[in-house]
């Protein structure tokens, strides 16, 4: 009978942790900030305020129908960036964050759903301003994650990025280095960049 009650009770936690964490991800718990609020810009393209990372706030579609991404999901802002800025179209027009990524591309190589480079991290090429960067997922964010390079300098990247968390800041700063010939961004979720 007691361990009956432990069980129940360790399901029934768990349970309720799970329920937390999901309900977490979908609201808007900084009152500060209202879903869809301009925060940042890079060349005259909008990040945009999502609140909880897994919310959504429609599909945004390009004039002539181009799947630019879910409202107001890191994805959207890149697709987007790329969209306005470079003219840029992927022939791959869906996917999450982590699907930018293709680990058998050699660094270098042609990311043919992409249709970009793909540079692994650490990689050959130096990071440049406009650099699509890739993040690994995690234990709390199974998609991944996806920013733009908003500036780099001798030690140092910038990211932009949308829906970082509902507290989350648009530009975070990594330490760059070059080691035998390689440029590393010291961030070890950062999987490569993308590059047109």
């Amino acid at each position: 009978m007691r361990k009956r009650n432990i069980l129940r009770f360790s399901i029934l936690t768990i349970a309720l942790l799970l329920i937390a964490v999901m309900t977490f991800r979908e609201l808007n718990f900084n009152g500060d900030r209202t879903v869809g609020e301009k925060l940042d810009s890079l060349d005259g393209v909008f990040v945009y305020y999502n609140g909880g990372v897994g919310h959504s706030e429609g599909r945004n579609l390009a004039p002539d129908g181009y799947n630019i991404g879910l409202k107001y999901q890191c994805v959207e802002f890149v697709k987007r960036y790329y969209y306005e800025q470079y003219k840029h179209r992927m022939p791959d027009a869906y996917g999450n964050a982590k699907d930018f990524f293709d680990p058998k591309i050699i660094d270098g190589g042609i990311n043919q759903k992409r249709d970009l480079y793909q540079y692994t991290n650490p990689s050959i090429a130096r990071p440049q301003k406009g650099d699509l960067l890739i993040y690994a997922p995690e234990a709390w964010n199974p998609y991944g994650h996806v920013a733009i390079v908003a500036s780099v300098t001798d030690d140092a990247v910038e990211i932009i990025q949308q829906n970082p968390g509902p507290f989350g800041r648009s530009r975070e700063v990594y330490c760059l280095w070059e080691e035998n010939g390689n440029w590393k961004i010291d961030n070890n979720r950062i999987w490569g960049w993308l590059r047109k």
